[in-house]
């Protein structure tokens, strides 16, 4: 039996260090507090290595482990370590996204009726030998309709509380389906403007992209009700301070609670900090006893079955495969992945499945890793409170209430073989397909459109009325923006109605460029997009 030495170097719980110190075949080292020096000098050791957030997993870190095979971080978060390294060395990296689960719906939901009352203000009136009930009446939320963006563990889980204190909710979320709508009986919306249009609450559930940066805004705060309530346990960044406290000030919003900040710890200029209807939390979300003894079991758990049995589970990057499995699906792996995607960015929001098409020689093959791949390149914009990847791509489908199937290919073609990605809404389909010519891969088919171009680049794809003079338009708009075009695709339907242009460039499309080209008389969709 093999001997796999564990080094643990920040504190988790002793339940965590007993569950690896009990599995046959690995030795545990605890050793907390170590210094990067000190680290780099023994970490050769280790076949696996368990963190919280305090030990940082650097490029020299991975660069002396000759022997770690497994890092599992026992928390959400894994910003502490260097994942990019880690793949290159073949070290599965794993965190714990469901340990702290309750703990942060428990806190926001807290924090939201300390708003509702107005409870620290009138505790520090108390405390500074004042009765002054006047001054902090407060609002029942029975009967309130909240907004909820982000409908993953999280948020699924406030929604629950927010029913049993009779509030009525309605949710966003991009891959949230209509079926799970309804079986968490949440409304559905189709935008957080529709969400936050005559809001009275909001909590956010949603991880920080550059989509996502200052999602309320000025203009999506001024959505909700007058005397509105926000909150915000996930990510700093996604509010807008400044524009919160313009409103605070105003009186359109009633309160604001964070327990996430743009700069941790704000700073001495930060906006919100004089206001006097806010609650502030220095990031408490998961710091509860049982959340801390949650992840410091779940991830011991998996760092142990890794090493004894190989299982993986809630890996962030990408699982090493064998090289008999990689040889014969790895090409394929690539342009699934590009595919999905490809259809993230084309094809209706919160679609009800996801269909993965083979035709010719791929369809012969174990063809899960490339559903899955597809998938991952297809959900890789929802980034839920874990990063979706190889390993959890069909778990965070199947929470969304996305079905999942595969086929053979339905799709006309002259292609011998042929990947087909198509998401399902109702009667609508949106399928994207790819091929390979010899060894080279090649998108061949995009939104009912025949087109040829590359599965990687970054790309400007132009949906318009079929007429004389638009493809010269646009690039006569590409080149007064300094934009080279690499490639074009030209396709059009069949009745001559509708035609689409994709355009692989070198750089990315200026914003107003984009925006001069979607004004255009005869454009219906433009979109820009890297693969």
């Amino acid at each position: 039996m093999a001997n796999y030495r564990v080094l643990v170097s920040d504190p988790i719980s002793e339940k965590g260090v007993e569950a690896l110190r009990n599995a046959p075949g690995i030795t545990v080292d605890v050793n907390t507090g170590l210094k990067p020096d000190e680290l780099l000098k023994i970490i050769g050791d280790y076949h696996g290595l368990v963190v919280r957030s305090q030990t940082k997993v650097t490029p020299e870190v991975f660069a002396a482990a000759k022997n770690l095979k497994v890092i599992g971080r026992a928390g959400v978060g894994v910003d502490n370590i260097d994942r990019s390294a880690a793949t290159d060395h073949g070290v599965v990296v794993m965190n714990t996204p469901s340990g702290n689960t309750i703990s942060t719906a428990e806190h926001a939901f807290t924090l939201m009726l300390s708003l509702a009352r107005n409870i620290p203000q009138a505790h520090a009136s108390i405390i500074a030998g004042k009765w002054d009930r006047k001054s902090f009446e407060g609002v029942e939320i029975n009967g309130k309709r909240l907004a909820i963006l982000g409908m993953g563990r999280i948020g699924s889980e406030f929604a629950k509380r927010a029913q049993a204190f009779g509030m009525t909710v309605v949710a966003y979320d991009p891959f949230l389906t209509a079926a799970r709508a309804q079986s968490l009986k949440v409304e559905l919306a189709e935008s957080p403007d529709e969400a936050l249009t005559g809001a009275d609450a909001v909590t956010l559930h949603i991880p920080l992209t550059p989509e996502t940066q200052h999602v309320l805004d000025e203009k999506r705060l001024r959505l909700m009700n007058p005397g509105a309530l926000v909150v915000n346990c996930a990510r700093g960044g996604l509010v807008d301070e400044a524009a919160a406290a313009a409103l605070l000030e105003s009186g359109h919003l009633a309160g604001i609670a964070l327990d996430v900040f743009e700069v941790e710890p704000p700073p001495a200029d930060f906006p919100l900090l004089n206001a006097k209807k806010c609650v502030f939390t220095p990031h408490l979300g998961a710091s509860t006893a049982e959340a801390q003894e949650n992840v410091g079991i779940e991830v011991a758990q998996q760092v142990r079955d890794y090493l004894v049995t190989g299982e993986i589970r809630n890996a962030v990057n990408m699982p090493n495969l064998d090289s008999r499995t990689l040889e014969s699906v790895g090409p394929y792996l690539d342009l699934a992945n590009s595919l999905g995607k490809l259809l993230s960015k084309i094809a209706p929001a919160q679609c009800d499945a996801i269909r993965v098409s083979y035709l010719g020689p791929v369809s012969e093959l174990d063809t899960e890793l490339i559903t899955r791949m597809a998938l991952n390149g297809y959900l890789a914009a929802a980034h839920h409170e874990s990063q979706v990847n190889l390993v959890n791509a069909p778990a965070v489908a199947k929470a969304l209430g996305l079905q999942v199937t595969e086929s053979t290919v339905a799709l006309a073609t002259n292609c011998t073989e042929l990947i087909e990605v198509s998401a399902v809404k109702g009667d609508e389909v949106c399928s994207v397909a790819g091929t390979f010519f010899g060894k080279s891969a090649r998108i061949v088919h995009i939104a009912g459109h025949n087109v040829e171009t590359s599965p990687s680049g970054r790309f400007l794809f132009v949906e318009n009325d079929d007429r004389p003079g638009i493809v010269g338009r646009i690039g006569t708009s590409l080149g007064e923006a300094q934009v080279n075009i690499a490639n074009m695709a030209l396709s059009r339907t069949s009745d001559h109605t509708r035609a689409v242009t994709v355009i692989e460039v070198d750089t990315e499309p200026p914003v107003k460029l984009l925006e001069n080209l979607r004004s255009t008389p005869g454009i219906i969709r433009v979109l820009s997009f890297e693969l």
